[in-house]
């Protein structure tokens, strides 16, 4: 359901109706953490004006998002009983717009991850095969869009923690430039690399949210001045002149015919209608880095951000006779082992003496990776690949691990768009065997718009837009 025929509804009818199928498809889909009780936040609606964009309509956070008096865990055990004082930006911007908050979406834990597999509640099931994976780590988010529950939730995206999910199950996820959603009282994983970005069923409301939820925030010091602008008004579905870059790094690795098939039957359509569409390679040396770059400078970051999750000063405390056997029983008790090994690449890169050889190293060979894009698009209007090598994977096929050795770089190219902060976003494009797959269209810093006008030029191709999975209960 899109936000336009939501509007058409009666506020409470609509509202109610969407916790009552989250609740109902929770123990199909596992999607949800926290489940808001509505009625204060539907009383309140009487102090917003009934013309406000997202008026009495329902939606999901991230459980990352502060939320004032509500549980906010970051689907971690550490976290599992902080109730934070304060709402986060993108909280205050939704209520302000007349948004109803219905629940809390599970993540992967701290946002490491990228199957929601990890979280402190368990697997998150994707609606269109519960066998499996959602994606991560927005996957309880992506879910309940996919499955008609809500036509917008909140996540943030790391390395492809919005786009992944989005791709996997058939939705849009857009990853704005970096500052244009402030990330003021969103639980960070990596600084340099965190994004606000959010998932809808259609492109216009996505165009939409991100009129609501941009703009400069003065408690984010890396939150933009940029003017935002009436993105759902101007879009232009015109390619004519539109010029397009196929990145062939990606493209050469993928090993679904079907998913290739996909892919390029669109960018035929996409000619056809006036768009000069290239195909672009990378540094190859640079691309087959991306993940170790990523790794390295993404648990660094977060082994400091999270240096105060200790049990003394925050968090899960376990007992202990004396300091260092507190932080060390709260520590291992109040973090998965996936997370806890994190810890450890980010600390051993932050050592004195690895500094220069691995962490400064890695931040100027991501350097390096950010101007083979920007020149890019110096030429370019956009940059496209698939936005996943095949459909989304089984838990099975994701702990063997094999898919990711043989498409190491179409499994992780998204990681440009944070190494960069450039905005990116996928849009579905078809199905095979039932499946959903999807596109990334990456653009130059603040140039959302044609994001927007290219994705609303896909639907129109494929006629992919609103189009959720039917959760059997």
């Amino acid at each position: 359901m899109n936000l336009e025929t939501l509007r058409k509804q009666d506020v409470r009818k609509r509202c109610e109706e969407a916790l009552m199928k989250a609740k109902e498809y929770q123990s199909v889909l596992n999607a949800v953490v926290t489940f808001y009780d509505i009625e204060e936040q539907l009383q309140n609606l009487e102090h917003v004006a009934s013309d406000a964009p997202l008026y009495g309509v329902p939606v999901v956070l991230k459980d990352n998002i502060n939320t004032k008096g509500v549980r906010t865990t970051a689907s971690s055990v550490m976290l599992d009983q902080y109730v934070p004082v304060y709402d986060a930006h993108v909280v205050e911007k939704l209520k302000q717009a007349g948004a109803i908050i219905i629940a809390k979406a599970s993540m992967d834990e701290l946002g490491m991850g990228g199957t929601n597999l990890n979280a402190h509640t368990g697997k998150v099931n994707n609606p269109w095969d519960v066998q499996r994976i959602s994606g991560g780590s927005s996957g309880g988010s992506a879910v309940l869009v996919a499955s008609d529950v809500v036509a917008l939730a909140i996540g943030t995206d790391t390395g492809d923690s919005i786009r992944k999910p989005a791709a996997f199950n058939g939705v849009v996820g857009i990853k704005p430039t970096y500052g244009r959603i402030s990330r003021y009282g969103v639980i960070p994983y990596a600084s340099s690399l965190d994004h606000v970005g959010y998932l809808t069923a259609q492109v216009k409301d996505a165009a939409l949210a991100l009129e609501v939820l941009a703009g400069r925030d003065d408690r984010d010091a890396t939150s933009s001045y940029e003017a935002v602008g009436k993105y759902a008004s101007n879009i232009n579905s015109d390619m004519k002149g539109k010029k397009i870059a196929i990145l062939g790094n990606v493209m050469d690795e993928i090993q679904n015919e079907q998913v290739k098939q996909n892919f390029d039957e669109l960018m035929k359509k996409l000619e056809a209608r006036g768009a000069i569409v290239e195909r672009v390679h990378f540094d190859d040396q640079l691309m087959h880095l991306l993940l170790s770059v990523y790794y390295i400078i993404a648990n660094a970051e977060a082994t400091a951000n999270h240096s105060n999750l200790d049990g003394i000063r925050f968090g899960l405390r376990e007992d202990g006779d004396t300091l260092e056997e507190i932080m060390m029983n709260s520590r291992t008790k109040g973090f998965s082992s996936n997370v806890r090994k994190r810890f450890i690449i980010g600390s051993y890169a932050l050592y004195t003496e690895n500094q220069d050889k691995i962490y400064k190293k890695a931040q100027k060979v991501r350097r390096l990776i950010v101007e083979e894009l920007k020149r890019a698009l110096e030429t370019y209007d956009a940059v496209i690949a698939c936005a996943a090598p095949d459909v989304a994977p089984t838990q099975k096929e994701c702990m063997n691990g094999k898919l990711k050795k043989i498409q190491q770089v179409a499994d992780n190219h998204m990681v440009l768009g944070n190494f960069s902060g450039y905005p990116s976003m996928t849009v579905p494009t078809g199905y095979i065997d039932g499946l959903p797959i999807g596109v990334n269209i990456t653009t130059k810093p603040f140039d959302e718009q044609t994001l927007f006008d290219i994705g609303v030029a896909i639907e129109e191709e494929t006629g992919i837009q609103n189009q959720c999975a039917e959760v059997k209960v």
